[in-house]
């Protein structure tokens, strides 16, 4: 696929990135030279130094025969606009935005073809608002996935001593849980992937995706650790877009403190929150932290822009008592060096926010893809369409499916008398048409076997 990326920043560059490797054809447009040619020297991907919403500069990166635009510019002007000549100028098919602003988004009039024609708006700070959220109401978790609307749920967790599975077989878990119906996708141990069968065994410190309706997901991660109690003491350092909006969005389920080093924006936030209560000053000053009985803390969230500090504040706020550190970091190579000491989950938002965009990439109906493990693995939901002669999956069992190594399915979910059904795998189950079925995968280079496999064969039009 031909894929025009405008800006070659934190997201586009990790976006180019992972394209790249697909063998897609990538073009990305930037202002900043020395950002593209960084970029042109790791991957194998076409460049072009100029603003990305002027028409000359779109012609020459190639919009006049790309399948698709992808805008993630830091300025969403620029972005709005650079769809506008595509649509306008290049009727480029497919192209997307990311807008920051909630002043764009509160009219659903404004994105349609005879206004501002963005087919698809991405906000990364409200994908990252939302992630962090979910982590907050399943404590112990260190990745929360929704599938098929949120009705089923990939959950990852870190195996501790005292869970009940630890030092047993996987099979076990029917004999612990025989009401409940849960399917373990993958174990990463020691950084390592395990494809998982009945006679694989637990260890501690396992890092387990395991897949269940999102009723019996609190259930299934009893087996695996000992349950945190529920959190109620929430701190937030840092009142950008990111802090603010997770303050919004839980202050009235918590007890919120919000820290802000810069006076005005402190000041705003007061205004603007009615129940969090928010502190200026420096979230690295370890005697407010103390002043503000940071030891009773739940969860310590760090939010801010800078990932050194970020970082350092998560260390000292845990050292100091906090129950669980969340820290941002926009570097992913920092995220395995401090992810799992005083670090309990690193969060990265380039890679939260490209689940959002690859779905679209996809070719198939992709319904949800969340990248995981670094842009290594992925979790993905995809529609079955077709029948048994069109499709290579219909009307086959899920044993039956052959898929590739480090592939496995961990769900359906069927529509049966208009209510939406789910059902766990096992290699009995047949899938039928419109089936929405989720799968874990190990390795993301088989992707393309997968596309392959649920894409309809001509005969079926």
């Amino acid at each position: 696929m031909k894929i025009l990326i405008l800006g070659g920043g934190q997201v586009g560059g990790t976006l180019a990135e992972t394209l790249a490797k697909e063998q897609n054809d990538i073009t990305v447009v930037d202002t900043d030279e020395r950002r593209l040619q960084a970029l042109q020297e790791r991957f194998d991907i076409g460049i072009v130094v100029g603003c990305g919403s002027h028409p000359d500069v779109l012609r020459s990166a190639g919009c006049e025969d790309a399948e698709m635009l992808i805008a993630v510019t830091n300025s969403d002007e620029v972005n709005m606009i650079a769809c506008q000549i595509a649509y306008s100028l290049f009727r480029t098919p497919t192209k997307i935005a990311r807008i920051r602003n909630t002043a764009y988004t509160v009219n659903d009039e404004i994105f349609c073809p005879e206004h501002i024609p963005v087919d698809v708006q991405i906000a990364p700070e409200d994908l990252v608002t939302n992630y962090i959220f979910k982590l907050l109401l399943h404590p112990g978790a260190l990745q929360v996935l929704d599938f098929a609307d949120g009705q089923v749920q990939l959950v990852a967790v870190r195996a501790f001593h005292d869970g009940p599975l630890v030092g047993h077989k996987l099979r076990s878990i029917r004999d612990h849980m025989p009401n409940i119906d849960t399917r373990v996708a993958a174990i990463f141990r020691r950084g390592l992937a395990i494809i998982p069968t009945g006679d694989t065994v637990i260890e501690l410190d396992d890092e387990v995706f395991f897949i269940a309706a999102k009723e019996d997901i609190r259930a299934v991660m009893s087996e695996l650790r000992k349950l945190d109690k529920p959190y109620k003491k929430i701190v937030i350092a840092g009142g950008g877009n990111i802090g603010r909006r997770l303050a919004q969005m839980i202050e009235g389920q918590y007890h919120v403190k919000l820290i802000e080093y810069n006076t005005l924006q402190a000041e705003n936030l007061s205004e603007d929150l009615s129940k969090t209560i928010v502190l200026e000053g420096s979230a690295t000053d370890e005697k407010l932290l103390r002043e503000e009985q940071i030891q009773d803390t739940d969860v310590f969230c760090a939010l801010t822009n800078d990932d050194e500090a970020n970082i350092m504040s998560s260390m000292l706020a845990k050292r100091l008592g906090a129950r669980k550190t969340i820290t941002l970091i926009s570097n992913p190579s920092y995220v395995d060096l401090v992810q799992g000491g005083d670090i309990d989950i690193a969060l990265s938002p380039q890679l939260i926010t490209i689940g959002k965009l690859l779905r679209y990439v996809r070719r198939g109906h992709f319904v949800n893809v969340h990248s995981l493990r670094r842009g290594a693995a992925e979790a993905i939901e995809v529609v079955a369409h077709g029948d048994a002669n069109s499709s290579k999956v219909v009307g086959r069992k899920i044993g039956e499916l052959n898929l590739p190594e480090g592939a496995t399915v961990g769900a359906l979910v069927r529509e049966i008398d208009g209510q939406s059904q789910v059902m766990i795998a096992h290699d009995h189950i047949r899938i039928e048409p419109e089936d929405h079925v989720i799968i874990f995968l190990v390795n993301k280079r088989h992707i393309r076997d997968i596309e392959k496999r649920f894409q309809v064969s001509f005969s079926f039009f």
